[in-house]
């Protein structure tokens, strides 16, 4: 994935502002790679994210991504058709939070996630028991609403649904916010393991030490600009 110049504005009509959050955002991401994004809270790090996931329309700049079904293809101008298509099979996005259609089931989010990929019913079924396992979300929960999960819980089973897809290109939003110490090993685990496979990956981080571990490549922001580049690996 190639970003060159990338600005995005908000516009407040109320308070007639227009508030810059990102400005000549330029990164260029290989295969593979793991991109890690740290900075203070409103410094434009989830604009980046979002703008690449199609969540916000950008005014400026261009996000070409090596896509299996279009090859190159800039996101700041996809249709809408197009950004649905990467979302449901190339594309995996993991925020803090879990946004569900109400009466659905852990089980179902997980398995509807696998089907979408093309699998059997039957490997979608083995597949999800498999993560859901691997997260310790307990049986009792499989087959009960989200809603009544805590938000440790949320945040494991919304890593589950992205993972469980193996994305081509995965962004994570705050991964490990509000996990302990043995679910943040096991996010480390299984983002290792999309690593190995050929997964790319751009993460915003608080958590510097769980980072560290794992990023081939890191990036500072202040006031929606970068301000350093370190190689990790």
């Amino acid at each position: 994935m190639e970003i060159n110049d990338l600005s995005k504005s908000f516009i407040l009509h109320n308070q007639r502002k227009n508030i810059h959050a990102v400005s000549n955002i330029t990164i260029t991401v290989k295969k593979g790679e793991f991109i890690g994004i740290i900075g203070k809270s409103g410094s434009g790090k989830s604009t980046i994210l979002k703008s690449i996931y199609g969540t916000y329309r950008v005014q400026e700049g261009d996000i070409w991504y090596d896509s299996s079904r279009f090859g190159a293809i800039n996101l700041a101008k996809a249709t809408e058709r197009e950004m649905i298509y990467l979302r449901k099979h190339e594309i995996g996005y993991v925020s803090q939070f879990l946004n569900v259609m109400p009466r659905t089931t852990a089980r179902q989010l997980v398995t509807g996630a696998i089907l979408e990929m093309g699998q059997t019913r039957e490997m979608a079924n083995i597949e999800t028991e498999k993560i859901l396992g691997h997260f310790e979300i307990g049986k009792e929960l499989w087959d009960s609403y989200p809603a009544t999960f805590s938000g440790g819980e949320k945040l494991r089973l919304n890593i589950a649904r992205a993972m469980v897809k193996r994305p081509r290109l995965l962004l994570l939003d705050e991964p490990t916010a509000s996990l302990d110490h043995d679910s943040k090993v096991k996010v480390k685990t299984l983002l290792e393991q999309l690593m190995n496979e050929g997964t790319t990956m751009l993460g915003i981080f608080h958590d510097l030490e769980f980072m560290n571990r794992l990023v081939t490549r890191e990036y500072s922001m202040q006031n929606g600009c970068f301000t350093q580049a370190i190689q990790k690996i």
